[in-house]
């Protein structure tokens, strides 16, 4: 097992996250372009929706590379564990859109697996991760995730308790 490398990609994968959320509350509607350009589908719903951004994205690769150093991992893995960040939140973004569930709406597990599991998967290789690592990163995630949530609503950085 190795707690102090969990624990890095675990703040790897709260900053890659956290990054857009902060950002849309300094910034406001500012630079806000939709990812997905305001596409939709054939069903009807948006590919992603108007919440995932350009702005989102590149905030996350830059804060989540540029602070990974002080963590003692290279610029190059903290780009790697945002890009796999959210390239796990467009995933159940774009699942949540199918499912005709409203952005930033709750979806227990979709929302926290994907977007700390990539993130491991990415830094396994480089980092030394055991597959039991991950399980526990992602665990960890989970239910840190839920917390911390609720922790941000409070302090009003999240819209939504959850």
């Amino acid at each position: 097992m190795h707690p102090m490398i969990i624990v890095k990609v675990l703040i790897l994968a709260s900053l890659a996250n956290g990054a857009p959320v902060i950002g849309k509350k300094i910034l406001k509607h500012r630079f806000s372009f939709p990812l997905d350009g305001g596409f939709h589908l054939g069903d009807g719903q948006p590919l992603f929706g108007a919440s995932k951004t350009l702005r989102g994205i590149l905030l996350s690769l830059t804060v989540t590379s540029a602070l990974a150093p002080m963590l003692e991992v290279s610029w190059r893995i903290g780009i790697m564990a945002a890009a796999a960040a959210m390239i796990g939140d467009l995933f159940y973004s774009f699942v949540k859109r199918r499912m005709r569930l409203r952005p930033s709406s709750q979806a227990l597990g979709l929302d926290q697996i994907p977007e700390s599991l990539l993130p491991m998967i990415v830094c396994a290789g480089p980092l030394g991760l055991s597959i039991a690592d991950m399980a526990v990163g992602v665990a960890l995630f989970f239910f840190g995730e839920l917390l911390a949530s609720r922790l941000l609503f409070k302090v009003k950085l999240r819209d939504r308790p959850y």
